[in-house]
C-alpha cells in the first residue's frame, strides 16, 4: 500500500543527498527527506551531475526560490528550464514560451493570455462541470478502478480537447503523447530514455522524445485546417493572430507552442488531482471535514496544490556573478528552484507536513511566484481541481486504496502512474 505522509521526515545525511539520482524519486518519501536536509543544512546546495551535464545549484528555501523566480534579468530562462544542457543550435530549435524572457515572452504569452484569464475561465464553469460529470459517471460505473486512468487523466484531457477543438476520440493519443514526452526518464513511458546513447538521434526535439514528431504532425494538420478561419479555439488563435511585438510565429514557434499546450494541459492538473485523492484517502479526517463543510473547498484547493507540488523544479541560468543564500553563483551556472521543497518550508508554512484543508496561510509556489513565467493555466487548473472535488465527494460514501501507488521516475514531474481504488457510491 502507498505510504501515508508522516508528521515529519527523517532527514537524510547531507552526503547522501542526490537530487540528480532519478531512482530517489520513485518512493514518494525520499525526495522530501532530501529537501528537508537541504533546507536546514545547505539551502543553496551544489549538486554534481553525470556528464555531459555539469551540475547545478539546488535552491530549496521558499524565500530564495521567490527571489530567483522574480529576477529574470539575473536568472534567465533563455538557456532552458530543464536540467539538460543544450548548445545554441539546440536552443534555437527547441525553445518554447518557457524558454523566452522579456518582450518576446510577453508577446508570445499575450497570444493566449486572455483565454486563460479570470473572465474567460469563469465562463467555463458550466462546461467544466459537465465534463466532470461525464468523467465521474463513467468511472463510478465500476466499484474498483484505476483513479488515474479513469478520473485524473480523463478529465483534464477532455478539457484540453475542448480548448483545442479536437474530437474526444483523440484523447487517448493526447494522453499517450504527454506520458511519453514528460516520462522521458521512465522506462515504462519513454520511447527512448533521456540518458541513453540512442537519445542523441533526437537531440533537437523537445525532451529528446520521438513522440514530439507525432505531436508536431498533429498540430500542423490542425493549423492547416484552421488558418484563415473564424475559429476561437487555441490553435486558431495561434495561427491567425500576430503577437503584440509584430513578429509572427514561425512554423517552429507554432510546433513548440502547440506541444507545450498538449503537455502542460494534460500532465500537471492530472497529477494534482491524483495526489489530492491519495491525500484524502490517507487523511480520512480531512475528507470528512470537506464532506461536512463543502464551503471549505475553494480554500482547500490551495492546500491540494501545495501538497501535490506536481512539478518538482524549474531551472534558470545565472546571467552574472551573484550571491544567493551565502553562496557565490557564477555567470552561466544552472540555478534550480525546487518548488516542491519550497512548499514544505517550515519558515512559511506552519506544520508543513500536515495535510490541512482548513489551512489559510498558504503562500505556495506550485505555479511559480510573482514571475513573468507564472503558469499561464493556473486559473484553469485551480478551477478544474475545485470542480472535480465539488462533484466527486458527494458521490462517494467510501474510497479505499487496493494496491501500490507507483511514481514516475523523474525529478521534474511529481507524477503518480496508477492509483488503484475501490469505491462505495453515496
Amino acid at each position: 500500500m502507498a505510504e501515508a505522509h508522516p508528521a515529519a521526515y527523517d532527514p537524510l545525511p547531507l552526503d547522501e543527498v542526490d537530487l540528480a539520482d532519478l531512482d530517489r524519486f520513485t518512493d514518494g518519501v525520499t525526495p522530501w527527506r532530501m529537501f528537508h536536509t537541504l533546507r536546514h543544512r545547505d539551502p543553496v546546495h551544489w549538486q554534481p551531475e553525470c556528464a555531459p551535464n555539469s551540475g547545478f545549484w539546488a535552491v530549496t528555501r521558499h524565500e530564495d526560490i521567490v527571489r530567483v523566480d522574480r529576477d529574470a534579468d539575473t536568472f534567465t530562462s533563455a538557456r532552458f528550464v530543464n536540467l539538460e544542457e543544450l548548445d545554441d543550435d539546440q536552443i534555437k530549435k527547441r525553445a518554447s514560451l518557457l524558454e523566452t524572457d522579456g518582450a518576446r515572452h510577453r508577446a508570445l504569452r499575450g497570444l493566449l493570455q486572455r483565454q486563460f484569464g479570470q473572465q474567460v475561465i469563469s465562463g467555463y464553469a458550466d462546461f467544466l462541470r459537465g465534463l466532470t460529470a461525464t468523467t465521474l459517471d463513467a468511472a463510478l460505473e465500476r466499484t474498483a478502478f484505476d483513479f488515474v486512468e479513469h478520473v485524473s487523466a480523463d478529465f483534464p484531457i477532455n478539457v484540453l480537447a475542448r480548448l483545442l477543438d479536437v474530437p474526444p476520440e483523440d484523447n487517448r493519443r493526447l494522453i499517450d503523447w504527454g506520458n511519453r514526452i514528460i516520462g522521458h526518464t521512465d522506462p515504462d513511458y519513454a520511447d527512448v530514455l533521456l540518458d541513453s546513447a540512442e537519445s542523441e538521434r533526437y537531440r533537437d526535439l523537445p525532451f529528446r522524445s520521438p513522440a514530439s514528431l507525432e505531436v508536431f504532425a498533429y498540430g500542423r494538420e490542425l493549423a492547416r485546417r484552421r488558418r484563415g478561419g473564424p475559429g476561437t479555439d487555441l490553435v486558431s488563435r495561434l495561427v491567425n493572430e500576430v503577437p503584440r511585438d509584430r513578429i509572427p510565429l514561425s512554423a517552429q514557434d507554432f510546433d513548440n507552442y502547440f506541444l507545450l499546450l498538449v503537455v502542460a494541459g494534460n500532465e500537471t492538473t492530472r497529477h494534482a488531482i491524483s495526489h489530492t485523492m491519495l491525500a484524502l484517502i490517507q487523511h480520512p479526517e480531512q475528507l470528512d471535514r470537506l464532506r461536512r463543510d463543502p464551503a471549505l473547498l475553494p480554500g482547500a484547493v490551495e492546500e491540494f496544490l501545495r501538497w501535490a507540488s506536481p512539478v518538482y523544479h524549474f531551472r534558470r541560468t545565472a546571467t552574472r556573478d551573484v550571491e544567493l543564500g551565502g553562496k557565490r553563483i557564477r555567470e552561466g551556472d544552472k540555478v534550480v528552484m525546487w518548488y516542491a521543497s519550497g512548499n514544505r518550508d517550515e519558515r512559511v508554512f506552519a506544520d508543513p507536513y500536515a495535510f490541512d484543508v482548513t489551512r489559510t496561510a498558504n503562500d505556495h509556489v506550485t505555479f511559480g511566484k510573482g514571475s513573468p513565467h507564472l503558469c499561464l493555466g493556473n486559473l484553469l487548473a485551480r478551477t478544474e481541481v475545485r470542480i472535480m472535488f465539488e462533484e466527486l465527494l458527494p458521490r462517494l460514501a467510501d474510497i479505499r486504496l487496493t494496491g501500490e501507488v507507483p511514481r514516475v521516475r523523474s525529478n521534474f514531474v511529481n507524477g503518480i502512474k496508477r492509483l488503484p481504488v475501490e469505491v462505495t457510491p453515496a
